[in-house]
């Protein structure tokens, strides 16, 4: 593994963990104002703010620390620099085309819908 690599991993796997910590710290937050087990939970500080680090240090751990997950990120990393992206003025040009195409078919969709809203109208009728 390239020494490069290492240091995106290690970051990418500190961003997990503070993701892990937020996520657990909103859940407790939302679960306490429903059920009142968890609201008295809560209260203590070691549930309120602990927790949630201790469930990110554990995320952060299991990423870090297992060969598996580290080698399947670092070849994902290694294809990931194999990637040719477009210049600024081909993104452009695609844009624009795209942008095109969907005025243009929504036009036609609407001519479409307009249509057959007035075929069904006078079958009704």
């Amino acid at each position: 593994m390239e020494n490069d690599n290492k240091k995106i991993l290690t970051v990418s796997f500190v961003v997990v963990g503070l993701l892990v910590a937020f996520s657990a710290g909103m859940l407790i937050d939302t679960f306490s104002g429903s059920w009142a087990v968890i609201a008295q939970m809560a209260n203590n500080d070691l549930i309120h703010h602990g927790l949630p680090i201790i469930l990110g240090m554990i995320a952060f751990g299991c990423l870090q620390f297992n060969t598996k997950v580290v080698q399947f990120f670092d070849e994902v990393v290694v294809e990931l620099r194999k990637v040719v992206w477009p210049s600024r003025k081909d993104t452009v040009a695609m844009t624009i085309v795209v942008c095109i195409m969907l005025v243009v078919s929504g036009f036609l969709l609407g001519i479409f819908d307009f249509l057959s809203s007035r075929l069904v109208n006078l079958l009704v009728q």
